[in-house]
């Protein structure tokens, strides 16, 4: 099983793109400071938008020791993003962290 608070790879590649109604602005959990409006319905979190990717959130060095300095209230792609799936191993690749299939 793979360890998120050791990698972080995912909040370091993906562009993450959620509903405005996520915001705690309306009615939502998500800090809305620490997003940015895409259009009337569809918010971005900041940093996710830079080349290279790093969510504002992300705290620690990616492949050490890291957090989400908003887990309780991430968006909804991050709630969904699945530890070991296709997405994550390209993440950890991209990021020169080791790919073991027997962690899976």
């Amino acid at each position: 099983m793979f360890d998120c608070q050791t990698c972080g790879a995912c909040c370091a590649s993906f562009r993450v793109d959620f509903s405005s109604q996520e915001l705690e602005d309306n009615g939502g959990s998500v800090p809305s400071g620490l997003a940015a409006e895409v259009n009337h319905s569809t918010c971005r979190m900041r940093g996710t938008d830079h080349s290279p990717a790093r969510c504002a959130a992300l705290t620690g060095k990616v492949g050490l020791k890291v957090g989400c300095g908003i887990y309780e209230w991430r968006p909804s792609p991050c709630r969904e993003f699945e530890a070991g799936s296709d997405a994550c191993l390209r993440v950890r690749t991209r990021h020169g962290l080791t790919v073991d299939d027997s962690a899976r």
